[in-house]
């Protein structure tokens, strides 16, 4: 459960301001499912819950409608946002390419030091899985992709991919909770650190393009199910 915003980390990170740090603690919130989907937000409740005052939420809530992870109506305040099976279908279509060319842009460009680094990455995403905490894994699991990603070393890239990101974070925490498909993500992750290591872009990006796509095809069925069941 978020608790409220520690002073001394705000004080170490005086380059972000207030509004962006509670961004990421509601944002959080959203994506382990402490609120709800379609979960209308309590901003009186939230700012106790934060200490904070209503003007950094709603400065932050502004930043999560841009994201679609909330939607802000009118003399109603805000909800969090439904994801459709379409909208996750469509943001995974353009993440997987993005994601192939950075892997194939990254197992050229990166330095030894960095693909040291990613590997160092890996052994604590496996080591999460062992242990079977899912906060820790998906932090990793989020670091890695970005990592690949600014490996790339094409700016455009980066952008174009964080814009996306944010919008099917929810859906890829979700993922974790399939323990077939947390299973079969490790392995990808694996076979994907060893291609880049042999520099092996072609593979890589192979690797990562079908890890993302069977991500994106498990979570469109999921969702096409639950509707179904919801009728």
């Amino acid at each position: 459960m978020a608790t409220a915003i520690n002073t001394l980390g705000r004080n170490s990170l005086r380059r972000r301001s207030l509004h962006e740090e509670v961004a990421d603690c509601v944002r959080t919130m959203i994506i382990e499912g402490e609120l709800k989907e379609g979960e209308r937000i309590n901003e009186p409740a939230l700012c106790k819950q934060l200490d904070i005052s209503r003007t950094p939420l709603r400065e932050a809530l502004k930043v999560l409608n841009s994201e679609g992870m909330v939607t802000i109506e009118p003399n109603r305040g805000a909800r969090v946002s439904t994801i459709t099976p379409e909208e996750i279908r469509e943001h995974f279509e353009v993440i997987c390419s993005l994601e192939r060319r950075a892997a194939e842009l990254a197992a050229l460009r990166a330095t030894e030091a960095e693909l040291t680094r990613l590997g160092q990455l890996q052994d604590k995403l496996e080591q999460y899985h062992q242990e079977q905490d899912k906060h820790q894994y998906f932090e990793i699991n989020q670091h890695i992709h970005r990592l690949i990603i600014e490996l790339a070393g094409n700016e455009t890239l980066t952008q174009l991919h964080h814009q996306l990101m944010n919008r099917v974070s929810r859906g890829r925490y979700l993922a974790i909770g399939f323990h077939h498909r947390w299973e079969e993500s490790v392995a990808e992750h694996r076979a994907l650190l060893e291609a880049l290591q042999a520099r092996d872009g072609e593979r890589a990006g192979r690797i990562l393009a079908e890890h993302v796509m069977h991500t994106g095809d498990l979570l469109v069925r999921e969702l096409e199910d639950k509707q179904q069941r919801l009728g």
